[in-house]
């Protein structure tokens, strides 16, 4: 079970955004977190996989915390890939730094061989977001978050990165956590919707 309990977290300087707010996922669902633009998902996204940290509460996994150091049981998948890359590597060293990235996994995310000989830049936005997807699996998560991870592509480009993200984290038993403004890709994907502007599950103040 990945779990944020009770937690508060403001922005510095800022009114808080969560205040005692909880939210339960388990290993076999597919969680879409919706709300209005500017209440928070993006922050919740990053609270849960370990990028911020509440003032108060915690976030678990299997009732332990998230580790400080080594790889995370939550990885998290973002909207823009290029900001989540080195542009000074190549694709090869950016796998590399998941470790031993299977060849299965690069073929069943359609990632050419000679893609890994490029930089970020020589690549479209969906080829990145492959390789992105690609090195959070690698470290075999337990939950992923992914934050809008198809906005910025083509139709095409959508569908085949979502339907690998729907068997791949069912074949593993991988709890999935994901922010999308699309009801249509919300109705196929989610198992359940969390609406963090309804009363009784979360009211935070509009921040981003």
């Amino acid at each position: 079970m990945l779990e944020a309990r009770d937690i508060t977290y403001a922005h510095s300087g800022a009114a808080a955004l969560y205040r005692g707010f909880s939210l339960s996922v388990a290993s076999d669902e597919r969680v879409a977190v919706s709300a209005p633009s500017g209440f928070g998902k993006t922050t919740l996204c990053r609270l849960l996989a370990g990028y911020e940290r509440p003032q108060k509460g915690e976030i678990l996994v299997d009732g332990q915390p998230l580790p400080k150091r080594g790889a995370c049981p939550v990885q998290m998948i973002w909207q823009h890939p290029e900001t989540a890359v080195d542009p000074r590597m190549r694709m090869a060293n950016t796998l590399a730094e998941a470790g031993d990235v299977p060849d299965q996994l690069l073929d069943d995310l359609g990632i050419q061989r000679k893609w890994l000989t490029r930089y970020p830049h020589e690549l479209s936005g969906g080829e990145l977001q492959r390789f992105c997807i690609a090195r959070a699996l690698a470290v075999r998560p337990r939950y992923l978050v992914a934050d809008e991870v198809s906005t910025m592509l083509d139709a095409v480009t959508q569908a085949q990165i979502w339907r690998f993200l729907v068997a791949e984290t069912e074949r593993r038993g991988i709890g999935l956590v994901f922010v999308s403004h699309s009801p249509a890709l919300t109705e196929r994907v989610a198992t359940r919707v969390v609406r963090l502007d309804a009363e009784g599950v979360s009211s935070p103040s509009p921040h981003s």
